[in-house]
C-alpha cells in the first residue's frame, strides 16, 4: 500500500496483526466474522481484523485469569515485571517509526503529531511505571493492643481495558502501565475504528517476554465483546476511556458483579483568557487547546472565554491562525490537521456545526466539509455564542471552537462551572493571584495556567463530575489497580 503526498509517495507499514491475541496465540475469532478498518483520508479499506464477541472474550478472561492465579507471572518478582516494561518500551523506541505510520495510517492523525507527540509520550509512560513496579507497597500501624498489624497492596486481578480511538498507542500505554506494574493480567478492547496499533504492541509485548496470558487483545464492537467484558464474572475490573454514555452504562452493567471501575470520560472545558494575559502565547494555546488532533480530545478547551476588553483583537488574531492551519494528507509532514477518525464522528461534528448557525452563533471561518473523499472537516470558530447553545453546551469532539465573552473573575468562574463536565480547564493571566484564586474555584481535575494540554507520565489526569471516575497517570493511578489487605497478628 503506498500513500502519494506533495514530497512523493510514502509506503505505508506492513500490517502484522489482524487477530486476537489469547495467551500468546494470534486466533481469529470464533464465529469466523472480520470487519474492516478505514483509512479516515481515503475512506479505503485498510485490512480486515478479527471480530471478537462473547465466546473470544471468555477464551481471553479465562487466559488472563490463569496467568494470575497459577502461570509465572503470580510468582515473578516486582522488579522484573519493571524489567519487562523497559523493554516493551525499549522495542517501541526500535520501531517508533513504524509505530507512528500505523497510527497515522489507522486514525489520520499527522504523522509529525504522531512521532513527536504519541510515540513519544507512550513510551516514557511505560518507563515511568516500571519505575514503580518494586516500590509499590504496604504500612505498619500501630494499632491497640499487643499485636502487629500492617497492610499490604496487592494486584486487583483481571482487568478489562477498553480504550478509544482518538489516542490509540497513548491509551494503551496509559491502561497497561500501572496494570502491569502492579501484577495484574489484562484483557484490552481497542476501538473498533483502530485496533492496529494496540496489536502490533500486544505482538512487540511477546517479543519483549511478558507470559503467555498477562496481555490479551479482543478487537471488537462495544455492544458484543465490550459488554462480554463488563459483565463477565472473571473480570475483577473495568477501567474504561470514552463517552459519558458509554460510561454510564458500564457502571449500571458492571454494579451485578461489583467490579472496580475507573472511567476518563468526557469534557467541555473552559478555556478562559482575562485582558492582562500574554496573548500571543494565550492565541497560540487557545488554537492548540482545541485544535490539536483534529479536535478529537477529551480535554479539549471547546469554551474559549474571552475577557471583553480584547474580545475583538483576540478573535481577529485567533481566526487568522485557524485559516493558516493545513488540513491535508495525514503523511505530508507539512499537514497540522488531518481527517476525523471515521464518518460517524464526521457527521456529528457537521450537526453541531448547522446547530451552531441555526441557534445563531456567527461561524466566521470554517464550517464546511473540504474535499470529497476522507473525513476532513475544516477548522471552524463561532462568535456570538451563548452559554445555553448546543455547541457550548456538549462535546462536540472535532474542530469547532466556541469564544464567549466575559467581564469579570467571579461571572466567568461561574459560567465556567455551568457544565455536567469537569475534566480540565485552563486560565491565563499575569497575575498570580488571579491565576490560583480560578484554579482553585473551577470545578476540573486538571486546570492549567498560561499554558494548555501539557501531560506528564507523573501528573495525575482525570475528571470532576460526569468526566469520570478514579486518575489516570502519576502515583495515583497505582491505586486503581490494587486491593488494599490489613493483616494483623496476635504477639500476646
Amino acid at each position: 500500500m503506498s500513500v502519494a503526498t506533495e514530497s512523493g509517495t510514502y509506503t505505508a507499514p506492513a500490517i502484522r496483526q489482524t487477530g486476537i491475541l489469547i495467551g500468546d496465540e494470534w486466533r481469529p475469532a470464533v464465529s469466523g466474522k472480520t470487519f474492516s478498518t478505514i483509512n479516515p483520508a481515503t475512506e479505503e479499506v485498510i485490512c480486515e481484523v478479527a471480530e471478537g464477541d462473547a465466546e473470544d472474550v471468555d477464551l481471553a478472561v479465562h487466559a488472563a485469569r490463569s496467568a494470575f492465579e497459577s502461570g509465572p507471572w503470580s510468582k515473578m518478582d516486582a522488579r522484573d515485571r519493571g524489567r519487562l516494561l523497559l523493554k516493551l518500551a525499549d522495542l517501541m523506541e526500535e520501531n517508533l517509526d513504524e509505530l507512528a505510520a500505523l497510527e497515522t495510517l489507522d486514525n489520520g492523525k499527522p504523522i509529525s503529531d504522531a512521532r513527536a507527540a504519541d510515540l513519544p509520550l507512550a513510551i516514557d509512560c511505560l518507563r515511568y511505571y516500571a519505575g514503580w513496579a518494586d516500590k509499590v507497597h504496604g504500612d505498619t500501624i500501630p494499632v491497640r493492643g499487643d499485636y502487629f498489624c500492617y497492610t499490604r497492596r496487592e494486584p486487583v486481578g483481571v482487568c478489562g481495558q477498553i480504550i478509544p480511538w482518538n489516542f490509540p498507542i497513548l491509551m494503551v500505554a496509559w491502561k497497561w502501565g500501572p496494570a502491569l506494574a502492579t501484577g495484574n493480567t489484562i484483557v484490552m478492547k481497542p476501538a473498533e475504528q483502530t485496533p492496529l496499533t494496540c496489536l502490533r504492541l500486544g505482538e512487540l509485548a511477546l517479543e519483549a517476554g511478558f507470559p503467555p496470558g498477562v496481555i490479551n487483545i479482543v478487537p471488537g464492537f462495544g455492544p458484543t465483546a465490550g459488554a462480554a467484558l463488563v459483565n463477565h464474572r472473571l473480570v475483577d475490573k473495568i477501567a474504561f476511556t470514552g463517552s459519558t454514555e458509554t460510561g454510564q452504562l458500564i457502571m449500571r452493567e458492571a454494579a451485578a458483579t461489583m467490579k472496580r471501575i475507573t472511567l476518563e470520560l468526557g469534557g467541555k472545558s473552559p478555556n478562559i483568557v482575562f485582558a492582562d494575559a500574554d496573548l500571543e502565547a494565550a492565541i497560540a494555546g487557545a488554537e492548540f487547546g482545541l485544535f490539536f488532533n483534529q479536535g478529537q480530545c477529551c480535554c479539549a478547551g471547546s469554551r474559549l472565554f474571552v475577557e471583553d476588553a480584547i474580545h475583538e483583537e483576540f478573535v481577529e488574531r485567533v481566526v487568522a491562525r485557524a485559516r493558516q492551519r493545513v488540513l491535508g494528507n495525514p503523511f505530508d509532514g507539512e499537514t497540522t490537521q488531518g481527517p476525523q477518525v471515521d464518518k460517524t464522528q464526521f457527521e456529528k461534528i457537521m450537526g453541531y456545526i448547522e446547530s451552531g448557525q441555526q441557534e445563531g452563533a456567527q461561524c466566521v471561518v470554517g464550517g464546511h466539509r473540504r474535499g470529497n473523499r476522507g473525513f476532513y472537516v475544516e477548522p471552524t470558530v463561532f462568535t456570538n455564542v451563548s452559554d445555553s447553545m448546543k455547541i457550548a453546551q456538549e462535546e462536540i469532539f472535532g474542530p469547532v471552537m466556541s469564544i464567549l465573552k466575559f467581564s469579570d473573575v467571579e461571572e466567568v468562574i461561574k459560567r465556567g462551572n455551568e457544565t455536567t463536565f469537569g475534566l480540565a480547564a485552563a486560565v491565563w493571566t499575569s497575575d498570580v493571584k488571579k491565576a490560583h484564586r480560578v484554579a482553585h474555584s473551577l470545578r476540573a481535575g486538571t486546570v492549567w495556567v498560561n499554558c494548555y494540554d501539557v501531560f506528564d507520565a507523573a501528573a495525575p489526569f482525570g475528571g470532576f463530575k460526569q468526566s469520570g471516575l478514579g486518575r489516570e497517570l502519576g502515583e495515583a493511578a497505582l491505586a486503581n489497580y490494587t486491593e488494599h489487605k490489613t493483616v494483623t497478628m496476635n504477639l500476646g
